[in-house]
């Protein structure tokens, strides 16, 4: 088969990025005036590519990020499992230097390989990964979509990333993000590997 090219970007900015606030999949919030300036210069860049399909998390800012895209009637489907890792009970709230020890602790936890481990009524890095693994799948078996545009969110991209890349869930924050940052991604047929790492030159154009 040919290489399939895979287009990974993060969600623009939002205001609750800017405050501090803790989203995740039960935040289901909208883009910013920035985050819209960030997803517009982005389409600017790459519209002219010949995406084949666009797939998002079913949360609005994702959509919002790629709406240029969309409005180019360009086929697109919406998948749960690209949907933000649920931080619990925090959903929604400013972190306080008191959250800010357990929220360090859970990662610190994550950092030694407990991927198990939740904030309360949260999800852990295994159960993103677990509902991650039938897109992973419908990447591999749609091998006409040749290049792909695929937007979500900051920690699970990085799950996502380790899971394509074959890489321990302990190493996610290896994975830098940031707003509208994008990862280019190629498949072989057999192994995904990263053609362009945290690339934001799109948000200097013009």
């Amino acid at each position: 088969m040919s290489v399939k090219k895979i287009y990974l970007i993060r969600h623009g900015q939002t205001d609750f990025n800017v405050a501090g606030i803790v989203q995740g999949s039960g935040v289901d919030s909208d883009l910013n005036e920035a985050g819209h300036r960030q997803a517009a210069r982005f389409f600017a860049v790459y519209q002219q590519l010949p995406f084949d399909k666009v797939y998002t998390s079913t949360l609005k800012r994702t959509h919002q990020s790629v709406q240029g895209f969309l409005d180019l009637h360009l086929p697109h489907e919406e998948h749960s499992g690209l949907n933000e890792i649920s931080w619990g009970v925090r959903e929604g709230l400013r972190i306080t230097p008191d959250e800010d020890e357990e929220y360090h602790g859970v990662l610190q936890q994550w950092q030694r390989g407990e991927t198990h481990a939740r904030l309360l009524g949260g999800e852990s890095p295994d159960e993103v990964a677990a509902r991650q693994r039938p897109f992973i799948e419908l990447l591999r078996s749609r091998p006409e979509e040749e290049t792909v545009l695929v937007c979500m969110h900051g920690r699970a991209m990085r799950v996502l990333l380790c899971q394509l890349l074959n890489y321990p869930l302990r190493c996610m924050d290896s994975f830098e993000h940031r707003n509208l940052c994008l990862y280019k991604l190629h498949y072989t047929g057999s192994m995904f590997s990263v053609n362009s790492f945290l690339d934001v030159t799109h948000l200097n154009e013009c």
